[in-house]
């Protein structure tokens, strides 16, 4: 990206560059702590003294739209890793992963809660 190159014909092609996986899991857990805080504000902080697993859960499936649509085509992998030897499989990783986000943000919640809440 420093370079002005934001889509590749295949990621694995590309040259390597340095500190490229560090980079890239603080940019990935700087966006999920981003992703986290829009869904307190949207739901407004009272979820976080109630906290429910479906709006979480939903949430989380939600977000996998950026990667289907925004990560994989821009590393050549088509959109919702159409180009891939096994494009379901990697649609339902995709899911799978985001809704672990989404059990997070609950989980996350209830931490919240609890650390919050008066213990007498």
């Amino acid at each position: 990206m420093p370079e002005g190159t934001f889509r590749h014909a295949s990621i694995a092609a590309a040259a390597q560059k340095s500190f490229e996986c560090t980079a890239g899991w603080i940019a990935h857990y700087t966006i999920g702590v981003v992703f986290a805080v829009l869904f307190v504000v949207l739901l407004s902080a009272d979820w976080l003294t109630r906290p429910t697993l479906l709006p979480a859960l939903l949430y989380g499936f939600g977000t996998v739209v950026f990667p289907l649509f925004i990560m994989q085509p821009s590393f050549g992998l088509g959109i919702a890793a159409s180009r891939t030897p096994n494009p379901a499989q990697a649609r339902l990783k995709s899911l799978g992963t985001h809704a672990v986000f989404g059990v997070g943000l609950y989980a996350s919640a209830l931490g919240v809660r609890y650390v919050l809440q008066p213990h007498f």
